[in-house]
């Protein structure tokens, strides 16, 4: 593989590395933020949900700047965002500063994870671009684990943990964007700007085998793009693959990953974990979710998108329910009983919702309207995420975790159907067949 185009793509996958980071370093913070800041259930699910409205509104509002100032420019601003989120969390004296912060990393979280995937599909050749976008992806996962373990790294240093649990993200986004400074702006950006000699110049810097036809591509797409648009998408014809694709993001956060993403230690000790153990077991989470995520890429293309998430959803709904039936009886499976649970809930979550969800939504849409409908989808999954980070922790206090268990339990049972009756398979169909399988004339 081309050098630059490697490095290149490892500096960009940096923010998706911090989007991971960023998204789980909160849930070792928890317990110490609630005890210094005299938080209730109430406001530590604000404190936890107030990045994901920042996330909602970053990922909106990124398209436009990006295509103004250009993709590398909106991931070192990314980088920017993520530095000053981890210093003024770190720093924070008071609770508004601490949200103003967190709502900052929201904000780039948002961004990276529109512009970071869209940088590296946009320099990547053909040939090479879906592998390319899943180093992206990956680093997601990579940076999730990272968190877990940072986490239980600082745990014992003393009443001051959550500082440096928080601050250590500042080294990476650091890193980060001083690295963007000698890399090469997206060819298709270039063009778009009528800078067709730069991007060519891109283009053959990275190792593309035919430049003329790849800069001939990128014409054609952007005059696709040109007449898609939201009125565009908003027509009847596209009823049936807005439902998938909004169903699709509703359900995935209905499994209830992200509740555990933010709040697995506090999970475990309600539980009856120690603080130790409770972290401990947060890395096991974080270790499953990034050696399933890898396996599921083997299989995605070979056993489809459709067999993936109905082999998940039962096996969700299993541990799910096992972990409901802990929590209403804890002497029933034993002390480990729920971490077991919930690790097998992550497994199944990542051999399936967690590989597909991001790839289905990148094929269902046809080409006038597609990035007019990832962001869409994009757009559901993170209102739904914040709508449940914010009440998970009163959930929890006033229904207790049987109950909160059971109804993530319980919805896997209409997403099994969901899948079986109603979507359609993507795998080995090109766009034009799933234009024809999607779009209802008429």
């Amino acid at each position: 593989m081309n050098k630059k185009l490697l490095y290149a793509t490892v500096v960009s996958a940096l923010g998706s590395f911090l989007f991971g980071f960023d998204t789980a370093v909160i849930s070792g913070t928890t317990k110490f933020i609630t005890q210094y800041f005299s938080l209730t259930d109430t406001t530590l699910g604000i404190t936890v949900s107030i990045a994901l409205w920042g996330t909602v509104i970053g990922s909106i509002a990124v398209g436009k700047p990006g295509d103004l100032w250009g993709r590398r420019t909106m991931l070192s601003v990314c980088g920017a965002l993520y530095f000053i989120s981890g210093l003024g969390c770190a720093l924070a004296s008071g609770w508004y500063t601490l949200l103003i912060s967190r709502f900052v990393g929201g904000l780039a979280i948002g961004a990276a994870s529109v512009m970071a995937p869209m940088y590296i599909a946009e320099i990547s050749p053909g040939r090479l671009r879906g592998r390319l976008v899943a180093v992206a992806q990956f680093n997601i996962v990579f940076g999730i684990l990272v968190a877990f373990f940072s986490n239980y790294l600082f745990v014992d240093i003393g009443p001051t943990n959550w500082r440096w649990m928080f601050g250590v993200m500042t080294i990476p986004a650091a890193v980060f964007f001083i690295l963007l400074f000698v890399v090469p702006e997206s060819p298709r950006w270039l063009v778009k700007k009528n800078q067709v000699e730069k991007a060519r110049s891109v283009l053959q810097s990275v190792g593309a085998e035919n430049v003329e036809l790849e800069v001939n591509s990128i014409v054609s797409s952007l005059k696709e793009e040109l007449e898609g648009g939201v009125t565009k998408l908003l027509q009847k014809k596209y009823r049936f693959v807005i439902m998938c694709a909004m169903l699709l993001a509703v359900f995935n956060q209905l499994s209830g990953i992200n509740v555990i993403m933010y709040y697995a230690p506090l999970i475990f000790e309600k539980a009856g974990a120690s603080t130790n153990a409770a972290m401990l077991q947060a890395v096991a989470v974080g270790v499953t979710n990034m050696i399933f995520t890898i396996i599921a890429m083997f299989f995605i293309d070979k056993f489809g998108r459709k067999t993936l998430l109905l082999i998940g959803a039962v096996g969700m709904f299993l541990s799910l329910t096992g972990a409901a039936v802990h929590y209403y009886d804890e002497t029933l499976f034993g002390s480990t009983g729920v971490v077991a649970f919930i690790v097998g809930f992550i497994a199944f979550f990542a051999f399936s919702q967690g590989a597909v969800i991001w790839v289905f939504l990148a094929e269902i849409f046809p080409n006038k309207v597609r990035s007019k409908g990832q962001a869409l989808g994009s757009f559901t999954h993170w209102i739904m995420n914040a709508i449940i980070g914010l009440i998970f922790p009163i959930a929890l206090t006033s229904f207790g975790g049987g109950d909160v268990f059971m109804f993530f339990a319980v919805m896997m049972i209409p997403f099994f159907f969901f899948v079986w009756k109603v979507m359609p398979e993507t795998k080995g169909k090109s766009l034009e067949e799933l234009e024809k399988i999607v779009v209802v004339e008429g």
